[in-house]
């Protein structure tokens, strides 16, 4: 059985990818342990985009995801970590970044924005989830900024993929969540206002690619996926449904 996936990257070095959305099969092909009917289904449905990539289950990690701005460096002890049970997971975490093979970083999201990340000069693989939460906590720029201080990276050889997330036409807000954009001082383009509706519009997207620019990051090295998960069938989109199921966005050091 295949997964419903797309590939954003496969080089010498990098698999970069997201799952997506698939009817026809069990919870939709849902990836999340912590959005899920069935959580013995999530795991068969993670075993099967490990068996398509070429990996087991024991090789990913997963992240607790509480719309943090915490990131966490993955270590050979940390594989199989939230692979197969929420218990697991690495704790109040919503980034993961590796400078080791053969380990599957995850991210999961239906509306939120995935960012994928890599460096073929240090080596350094990266997974993000930035929900507006995350977005406005400015958890990329301070996860790039780490890396430049701490991990000795240069951010003009990051390339970074973000994946389809909510599109600006349905990402629909009221002035509380307008102003934590406001003050970030850099987000007020990529926001508009709806004077019918008295509803701000944010593109989380753009945001986040700012964040990358701001990090240093080149823009012809950052790519978006403009898929909206709201509008496109195969998007699991929270803002539609409550009880939505979440994509897996996916990157893997070889």
């Amino acid at each position: 059985m295949k997964m419903k996936k797309k590939m954003y990257g496969n080089n010498e070095a990098f698999l970069v990818g997201m799952t997506f959305k698939d009817p026809t099969e069990a919870e939709q092909h849902n990836m999340a342990l912590h959005a899920c009917e069935n959580p013995s289904v999530i795991v068969e449905n993670r075993k099967i985009l490990a068996a398509g990539l070429g990996y087991s289950l024991e090789d990913f990690v997963a992240a607790e995801q509480t719309h943090s701005a915490n990131f966490h460096r993955v270590e050979m002890a940390d594989k199989g970590r939230g692979a197969d049970t929420m218990a697991t997971a690495i704790k109040d975490t919503d980034a993961l970044y590796t400078f080791e093979p053969d380990i599957v970083l995850s991210c999961f999201a239906a509306d939120c924005v995935p960012v994928l990340f890599y460096d073929e000069i240090s080596g350094v693989a990266g997974a993000v989830h930035s929900g507006w939460q995350g977005t406005t906590k400015e958890i990329s720029l301070k996860l790039f900024e780490h890396l430049k201080l701490n991990e000795k990276c240069n951010p003009v050889n990051f390339h970074v993929q973000i994946g389809a997330a909510l599109s600006q036409e349905k990402f629909e807000v009221d002035e509380d969540v307008f102003l934590k954009f406001k003050d970030l001082g850099y987000a007020e383009e990529f926001i508009s206002y709806n004077a019918e509706t008295r509803k701000y519009h944010i593109d989380n997207q753009l945001v986040v690619k700012k964040q990358c620019e701001l990090a240093g990051i080149p823009a012809s090295q950052i790519t978006i996926d403009r898929t909206c998960t709201f509008q496109d069938p195969a998007g699991f989109s929270y803002r539609e449904n409550k009880k939505s199921g979440r994509h897996m966005g996916f990157i893997v050091k070889k």
